[in-house]
């Protein structure tokens, strides 16, 4: 069996998060061959892995947002004309009315255009302007072709990436990922599964709305391209994972039909985190605060550093350890910095890219301040150590921290980019040895009784089994089973 992960912007270039944790789903099935086709911002980043592959990762291939035109050129003073099918199809996505997926998946995979010519010709201008007259009537023609234009390519490209075969597609987020999925479903039969961390399109709503390169009614453009893309991919899977409850209502909400989702945790291996190294001489009159977290404005590091620093005040003897990439967004980074001398603070380490388990041991409890989450690994890593946590009510932390499992507080909830309230937080967990104690103790009971890696394989085995088996996809079950065997498809051929 060959299961193809389709990931946007994470693995196998960037660390932690969602690539972390499609790197412990791929070695929780060793028996299984995984391709992954990464969708990144252009050729730039081609090949630059931080991630040393797992031997049952038999090729990467890769899609890009920003590319070439390697499309047909039509000779001098012709442009590509549309067949009447091929336009009705283009009419619906862009007016987002019944949208004919499949004669698009048809059209982008075997014709022979140009995406250039296709977004400068007359079928996409006439429908524009339908568009327009109908909608947008209130703005400058001439800008709002140009924004559709723009909205349109990376969409284009992606519909002509040519596509790996495997017998399960498996998304990482809807999106241009779940096109993807749903186009490869389309040509080779396979079976689709999406599983979202963030709900994606609320993620890009959310960075839309905060967006400045981005005006007016255009951010509704925008949001709308999304919500089409995330509707696809939840017409055409076969299932639909999430995180935790909520979540699996917010997909509801979104069009998503409630009996294809399954709730499927995540889960991690608490035996990394037995034994790890303690305190040293360093640390020694400090209370050590480890945030785990990439160096970006999704995570919010500015209201961390402010919210520590009037914490500070308050009691000295604190020391914030922010642990994890700074080169993800350096312009981010380096205001974090600045920030940090502006305010003239002392105690805050950045530490660059690490193992977490060779810091995790010395914290006396960890912070995370994101504006956006899913179910952070970071909260069960500090967990597995018996490490409390100070989180941000976003994505499933409220969860993670109450519980409904009757085993207590594990931690202490704040509002996003509550600067009074974080440091609130930091000093009061800061004072009492005892509520980190107990907190701690909490929450590792909750990570051993719900959010253990055996547990998520397990589930994930079973919904592999189960699509794989609906398209006559052969399961390669562990010998002693059965007298069961199944001879391996050899690898995909590297893509030009």
């Amino acid at each position: 069996m060959r299961i193809c992960i389709v990931a946007e912007g994470c693995y196998p270039y960037v660390v932690g998060g969602v690539s972390g944790w499609i790197h412990s789903m791929i070695r929780s099935f060793p028996q299984i061959e995984f391709i992954v086709l990464s969708i990144v911002s252009n050729r730039s980043v081609s090949g630059k892995f931080v991630y040393e592959l797992p031997e049952n990762v038999t090729e990467v291939y890769e899609a890009y947002l920003d590319d070439y035109d390697w499309g047909h050129k039509p000779k001098r003073g012709k442009r590509t004309r549309l067949g009447q099918k091929e336009y009705r199809a283009l009419r619906s996505v862009v007016m987002n009315q019944e949208v004919d997926w499949d004669t698009i998946f048809e059209m982008f995979q075997k014709g022979k255009f140009s995406i250039d010519d296709l977004l400068m010709g007359a079928d996409f201008l006439n429908i524009v302007k339908e568009v327009y007259k109908y909608r947008y009537p209130q703005i400058v023609f001439s800008d709002f072709l140009w924004t559709m234009r723009s909205i349109y390519l990376p969409l284009f490209l992606i519909l002509k990436t040519p596509l790996p075969q495997a017998d399960i597609y498996h998304c990482v987020a809807t999106g241009y990922a779940g096109v993807l999925g749903c186009m490869a479903k389309h040509f080779y039969r396979s079976a689709l599964l999406i599983s979202e961390h963030g709900i994606y399109t609320r993620e890009r709503e959310e960075e839309i709305l905060k967006a400045e390169w981005v005006a007016g009614i255009y951010k509704n453009i925008w949001i709308e391209q999304f919500r089409k893309m995330s509707m696809v991919a939840y017409d055409k899977a076969d299932q639909v994972t999430s995180l935790y409850g909520h979540a699996k209502e917010l997909q509801i909400g979104l069009g998503c039909p409630a009996e294809k989702i399954t709730i499927t945790p995540n889960g991690i291996d608490v035996k990394r985190f037995e034994n790890l190294p303690g305190r040293t001489a360093e640390d020694e009159g400090y209370i050590n605060i480890g945030a785990v977290l990439r160096v970006t404005p999704i995570k919010d590091v500015k209201t961390m550093i402010r919210a520590f620093a009037f914490a500070k005040e308050s009691l000295p003897t604190l020391k914030l350890w922010i642990m994890g990439p700074t080169d993800e967004d350096e312009e981010y980074a380096k205001e974090c910095f600045e920030l940090v001398d502006a305010m003239q603070v002392q105690d805050v380490i950045f530490t660059g890219r690490i193992n977490v388990t060779d810091y995790l041991g010395r914290m006396d409890f960890t912070l995370l301040t994101s504006i956006s989450e899913g179910q952070p690994l970071t909260i069960l890593e500090s967990y597995a150590a018996h490490k409390p946590v100070i989180a941000t009510d976003v994505g499933c932390c409220r969860e993670l921290i109450y519980g409904e499992d009757g085993l207590g507080t594990a931690g202490i909830l704040t509002h996003i980019m509550n600067t009074a309230e974080l440091a609130s937080a930091m000093v009061e967990m800061g004072k009492s040895a005892q509520m980190r104690q107990e907190m701690g103790e909490c929450g590792y009971r909750r990570v051993i009784k719900s959010f253990q890696i055996y547990q998520m394989k397990q589930a994930y085995e079973e919904i592999y089994e189960e699509i794989g088996w609906a398209y006559g996809k052969l399961w390669p079950r562990d010998a002693e089973d059965d007298d069961y065997s199944l001879e391996m498809e050899g690898p995909a051929e590297k893509m030009e």
